[in-house]
């Protein structure tokens, strides 16, 4: 992954986490890494509902809508990563999870636009 990408894709989580804080979740985590994976994003919608977040960022459609690079493999990746997390912190049994993507939007001039797909995918 190029610079310029890299410098996005953290430009577009930070707008991502910066979106959902005003929609009053607490985020818990940011690129949480495990020997199994990585989540770029874990929020709490409220005490019972924890959002693991896949940010994906794009400044057109040239390469289709960000949520299609969320492919069978990134949410096996994704799945299994969130199990580990949620032994780790001794969660499971204890809430409900949720799989989001969030498509963030670089668009001219500095402006961000983020879309939230809740219920992405399921296990």
């Amino acid at each position: 992954m190029s610079g310029r990408n890299k410098a996005l894709g953290k430009a577009g989580e930070d707008e991502a986490a910066a979106y959902l804080k005003r929609k009053g979740y607490v985020i818990a985590a940011r690129n949480y890494r495990a020997k199994v994976g990585e989540l770029d994003i874990i929020a709490w919608q409220n005490p019972q509902m924890l959002v693991f977040v896949e940010v994906k960022t794009r400044t057109g459609l040239q390469y289709g809508k960000p949520a299609e690079a969320v492919n069978y493999y990134k949410r096996k990746n994704i799945i299994r990563t969130a199990q580990w997390y949620l032994m780790e912190k001794h969660l499971q049994g204890t809430c409900y999870c949720r799989f989001d993507v969030i498509e963030v939007y670089a668009m001219a001039g500095g402006a961000w636009e983020c879309r939230q797909i809740e219920g992405a995918f399921e296990t």
